[in-house]
């Protein structure tokens, strides 16, 4: 069975002191967890002071939002893998739909950081998903293939089965308009059977779908019901240290079913 991952984005929320306030109540709420992976992405300025407040055996993972897909050079205001790797971090968000929508991030930008985050030890978290006007001329599919096939192009073997991926339809991202089981999960699907067709059924087993866009408390059992579904990429939600606490109990209790 695939280990489930809870990731809180914080976006562009908490001081480095904040973080580290954080942190320390999460870890009061949540002193141990049981099969289950949890993590959360500060902003580039308070990842060092969420790494020292996890301690030298922490027990959550520590993510960046975004990476450049070079380790160094003349990149003004761009921060590498090399950096984010001696920063603590474990897992890297790519191609996030407010990073396509917002700063223009293309599907050939994305898989540059993903070989950039793998050459770095980093584990990379490939975000996909539709807008409303893709959902509603029928072009959910043809968006979500795009996006996967161009991300992981060159990706093969260990790399592509140990690859996270994110589904987060545009329109259900911090609008308080989450997308049903029942929408999420055929999606899910398919990018399972796209994986199956890039590298085989071994790949498609083992990958990991996150389901993203407004995760609470109140709704992550529905989705978690899904054995399609992985996880979750959550918002609003996971900036309380107490609200993504209770968001992540839900989860550990919650059993898959076949469906």
């Amino acid at each position: 069975m695939r280990t489930r991952f809870i990731i809180g984005n914080w976006k562009m929320n908490k001081t480095a002191t904040e973080a580290g306030a954080f942190v320390r109540r999460l870890t009061e709420e949540l002193p141990s967890l049981d099969g289950i992976q949890v993590g959360f992405a500060p902003p580039f300025t308070a990842l060092h002071a969420a790494h020292e407040a996890l301690g030298p055996t922490p027990t959550f993972l520590l993510g960046a939002q975004d990476l450049y897909w070079e380790d160094k050079g003349a990149f003004t205001g761009e921060v590498s893998g090399t950096m984010l790797k001696e920063l603590g971090c474990h897992f890297v968000l790519v191609g996030h739909s407010e990073r396509r929508q917002f700063f223009g991030e293309q599907d050939s930008w994305t898989n540059k950081k993903v070989l950039a985050a793998w050459r770095n030890g980093l584990q990379p978290v490939l975000c996909v998903g539709e807008t409303l006007q893709d959902r509603d001329t029928d072009q959910t599919d043809l968006v979500i293939q795009r996006q996967l096939r161009a991300g992981l192009a060159g990706i093969e073997g260990p790399h592509l089965e140990s690859m996270i991926i994110a589904y987060e339809p545009v329109w259900a991202i911090g609008t308080g308009r989450a997308a049903s089981p029942a929408q999420a999960v055929p999606v899910h699907r398919l990018i399972r059977q796209t994986i199956n067709e890039l590298s085989g059924a071994e790949a498609g087993r083992r990958v990991r779908i996150l389901y993203g866009g407004s995760v609470t408390p109140h709704n992550i059992a529905d989705f978690l019901a899904s054995e399609e579904i992985d996880g979750a990429l959550v918002g609003g939600a996971c900036l309380d240290p107490v609200s993504f606490a209770t968001l992540t109990k839900v989860a550990i209790r919650s059993k898959p079913t076949t469906a």
